[in-house]
């Protein structure tokens, strides 16, 4: 069965259609008190990551936002609150709930502004986890706009990476995304944690029972693991390009936590959208855009590459071609289809 995981499974993978795993998972979050429009928006958007080939980010989350909201960690009724601190500039407080919904809300918002002003700048304060960032900044970059999205986490709660030479976890993965319009073949994106792999795949991969890639885990001694049971027994992830990812993650850290104040639940977000028509006509962008990422692409690969990606391609290619099924892990899937089970019977 093809799948583009980053975990090695012992056991097989079921092929559902999204159908199907759309109607459980609303099933799900209308059982544990969501609205329907919420629980549509969380379903849209994890399906989605698990067709774009993320499975960190993946159906597989359900199973956590279901313990943290049972557990009240998620506040299940929160309505995000927006208020305008100086000119072009302002704050999002997510009232303790899932960061999906308020991140959908903080690009609209975002987007609305820039477009009017020509740039923003929007703090994202006391919520949970946000999903995949790449979606919003798609969502954004297909409008004409150019997102910078910085994400500095509670140390507190989640030290999970440790700093360039040392053994033991201290920050957050402390994930960075930028979007921007591109040509003709869709707009950049680049995604990605400072951590060698983000705090979700260990998770999806103890969830699936799974081995994580090599090179990524230590254990509390420090030495190279894949087993996702050592992260959670005193184990750290790795920052990716050695000090160039910690430097990234400290300074995510600063921002978030030193300029943005207290992170009451699981991240503070500063979200930077510039509308590019202000520089440039949107048609005039997309030529130039067409000119440098075709000359980037047509480029002699080296050996094992058949072609040049630019960032957010293999995502959208994942998604067209996943002919609407997920492949996700039998053992994964059985735990779903159990608790829902189990909801139902309440």
């Amino acid at each position: 069965m093809a799948t583009n995981s980053k975990i090695e499974l012992a056991d097989e993978r079921v092929i559902l259609s999204v159908d199907k795993v759309n109607k459980l998972l609303i099933n799900l979050f209308i059982s544990l008190g969501c609205s329907k429009e919420i629980a549509f928006e969380i379903s849209e958007h994890l399906i989605d990551s698990s067709l774009c080939g993320v499975e960190s980010h993946g159906v597989f989350r359900a199973l956590q936002y279901k313990k943290w909201y049972e557990t009240g960690y998620l506040s299940i009724s929160s309505k995000p609150k927006l208020r305008e601190l100086s000119s072009n500039t302002y704050e999002i407080n997510g009232d303790g709930g899932l960061g999906i919904p308020v991140m959908n809300f903080a690009f609209k918002k975002a987007i609305e502004y820039s477009e009017k002003n020509g740039i923003s700048a929007l703090a994202v304060k006391n919520v949970g986890h946000t999903g995949r960032l790449g979606y919003y900044a798609e969502y954004a970059a297909n409008k004409g706009l150019m997102t910078i999205l910085i994400s500095g986490g509670n140390r507190k709660d989640w030290s999970q990476v440790a700093p360039y030479g040392g053994i033991e976890g201290k920050l957050p993965t402390n994930p960075w995304c930028i979007g921007f319009p591109g040509g003709k073949n869709g707009s950049v994106v680049l995604d990605f944690a400072t951590s060698k792999i983000s705090g979700g795949l260990i998770y999806a991969a103890k969830s699936a029972g799974g081995l994580l890639p090599e090179g990524c885990l230590i254990d509390k001694k420090g030495n190279l693991t894949r087993n996702p049971d050592h992260y959670f027994d005193g184990g750290a992830i790795l920052p990716f390009g050695k000090h160039k990812g910690f430097g990234l993650s400290l300074i995510a850290q600063l921002v978030a936590e030193s300029m943005l104040g207290e992170i009451k639940k699981e991240a503070n977000w500063l979200l930077i959208t510039i509308n590019t028509s202000t520089y440039n006509s949107r048609n005039k962008l997309k030529e130039f855009a067409d000119d440098i990422l075709s000359d980037v692409t047509n480029c002699k690969t080296s050996y094992g590459f058949n072609d040049i990606k630019i960032p957010g391609e293999i995502e959208r290619n994942n998604k067209v071609n996943s002919d609407n099924k997920i492949y996700l892990p039998k053992k994964t899937w059985e735990q779903l289809v159990t608790i829902v089970s189990e909801q139902n019977k309440e």
